[in-house]
């Protein structure tokens, strides 16, 4: 029975989160606010906080072993110096100048403590702002990106400082506990290497399996929840882990597919984890302390902007991008929760300075998703009062790096895709393919062919895929509703590309015009003319001294 009333609050819990994002939406907002104020308003009749936080680190490890994809370290090391050292001096600087503030009114152990829940942004809130609005390749968005993946690895060193500080101890048992971590985070990383690298692969690559779609979504929850909890077993982040897990993994060919297979279930437990974030807020002392609160979120927002907009221009980012990147991360992260708790549970902070903490991160949360969506405009604006002329050289209006436009790209490459590729090659132009069969892909592969490994018929296959501004997409992928699906998201991501779609039945060939397509090749049409071609060459050709064909000549003719 408490099964079934666990299930009727969660359903209740996410529709009120529909619900109150839906209507953030409409009033063109994020629905990331939405659920915060369901878990605000609605979390702590419904949940104990502790069993709903559970469920919302799920959520963030998911959502870390999607973005772990989306960066191997090959991505991440062409990111350059500013993942790295940008990273490593925006979490050390942040921490240093805000233990200073607070070592006025605490001690030291409070104030560092303080300065870490600090240091972090919000990588939930942040990704999923510049995923959806398509600014991961901008400027500022990888500037942010780089420096909030270093964030995400500096949340262990952290947190174990905060253990450090609460339980004391000698030099030697600090630096036990160090080295324990440390191994336990090389044998883990050991572990995904050889798994991720190379028994997966060959697993996957066997004939047949791949193309399994149960089985590998199963796979993917698998790797996922798996990787979080083998994290969580050696004393790990969980969300590192995944995230570890998801890098590791992005080598490989399959890691488009794999990220789409878990994004329904990462939509689940983020929106957990939103809620479960909300339900921290206490209205009550927040209304009595407004000003405090007020007062340490502008402190909190101008001090880190103007922080990662200096690192960027350490690292010859033009002032509108840095400045960009530093409105982006000025907000609090949801890990600063994870480090708020570990300081109030070893003593470190009290009640008092823990609702502080909790009240600026949320109100920071809900106002991020703005922050992301004005930080170019708002930049360009700034910059350009103290530099007229900045907004014209700072590039283009977007912020995002020129795309290479005019590509061709091959939707299936069975025999119909095979021939179109030869055609190309024989003109110079180099397609590129998005194929799920194995044998498809090593045929393509053979022919010195970018493949793009996934199902067409997913949104984020296409879009990591790079469709946007094609000219030209052939999807010649045989199953008419497949190609349906395709067409429309093709022509939600890049409306403006030529889309030539084969169309295997003549009933449904209306349809593909009405979804878009450029031209559609009707199989049934086509099949038929080259029938009847046939036909009539053959009954020219026939011998009439031996065939048993009668018709006269003139018939033939006609």
């Amino acid at each position: 029975m408490e099964i079934w009333e666990t299930i009727a609050k969660l359903v209740l819990l996410l529709a009120v989160a529909f619900v109150l994002g839906a209507s953030a939406q409409r009033l063109k907002q994020s629905a990331i606010i939405g659920y915060l104020l369901a878990g605000t308003i609605l979390g702590p009749t419904l949940f104990d906080r502790q069993a709903l936080a559970h469920w919302g680190e799920l959520g963030v490890s998911l959502l870390l072993f999607s973005i772990g994809l989306e960066f191997s370290f090959g991505r991440l090391k062409r990111m350059g110096s500013l993942a790295l050292l940008g990273g490593i001096l925006q979490v050390t600087i942040t921490l240093a100048l805000f233990a200073l503030i607070f070592s006025f009114k605490f001690a030291i152990g409070p104030a560092v403590a303080l300065g870490e829940m600090l240091a972090v942004s919000s990588t939930a809130i942040v990704l999923r702002m510049l995923m959806d609005r398509a600014e991961m390749d901008s400027v500022s968005g990888r500037a942010a990106l780089g420096i909030l993946l270093l964030q995400d690895i500096a949340v262990v060193p952290l947190v174990l400082s905060l253990t450090v500080m609460s339980h004391g101890g000698t030099a030697g048992q600090v630096a036990l506990k160090i080295g324990q971590t440390v191994a336990a985070a090389g044998s883990l990383v050991a572990v995904f290497y050889g798994l991720f690298y190379h028994i997966i692969p060959r697993l996957l690559m066997r004939r047949g399996l791949f193309a399994d779609r149960e089985l590998v979504v199963l796979l993917a929850i698998v790797l996922a929840f798996g990787s979080a909890w083998a994290a969580h077993s050696l004393g790990l982040s969980p969300a590192l882990g995944a995230f570890l897990a998801g890098m590791l993994l992005a080598e490989s060919p399959f890691a488009s597919q794999i990220r789409s297979d878990v994004g329904s279930l990462r939509t689940l437990f983020v929106t957990l984890f939103f809620t479960s974030v909300g339900m921290l807020a206490d209205p009550a002392w927040f209304l009595s302390n407004w000003i405090e609160v007020i007062a340490w979120l502008v402190v909190v927002f101008l001090s880190k902007a103007l922080i990662v907009f200096g690192i960027g221009l350490m690292f010859k980012m033009s002032p509108a991008y840095a400045l960009a990147a530093g409105i982006t991360l000025a907000q609090i992260g949801e890990f600063s929760f994870v480090l708020a708790s570990e300081a109030k549970s070893g003593g470190l902070i009290d009640e008092q300075v823990f609702s502080l903490a909790v009240s600026v991160t949320i109100l920071s949360m809900f106002f991020a998703p703005y922050m992301v969506t004005f930080a170019r405009p708002a930049a360009r604006r700034i910059i350009g009062l103290f530099t007229p002329g900045m907004r014209r050289r700072s590039g283009p209006p977007d912020g995002h790096e020129p795309r290479q436009q005019g590509g061709v790209y091959i939707v299936g490459f069975g025999p119909a895709g095979r021939k179109v590729a030869r055609a190309l090659l024989e003109l110079g132009i180099q397609p590129q393919v998005i194929e799920l069969n194995p044998r498809s892909i090593q045929a393509a592969l053979r022919m010195g062919l970018k493949v793009h490994l996934g199902d067409a018929s997913h949104a984020d296959i296409i879009t990591h895929a790079g469709i946007q501004g094609a000219c030209v997409i052939v999807v010649a992928v045989p199953d008419p509703r497949t190609a349906k699906r395709i067409l429309q998201n093709i022509h939600a991501l890049s409306p403006s590309s030529s889309v030539i779609v084969r169309s295997r039945y003549h009933i449904a060939t209306p349809e593909l015009w009405e979804l878009g397509a450029a031209f559609a090749v009707d199989e049934e049409n086509v099949v038929g003319r080259e029938l009847a071609r046939q036909v009539v060459q053959f009954l020219k050709d026939a011998d009439p001294a031996t065939s048993t064909c009668v018709l006269p000549l003139d018939e033939v003719e006609k």
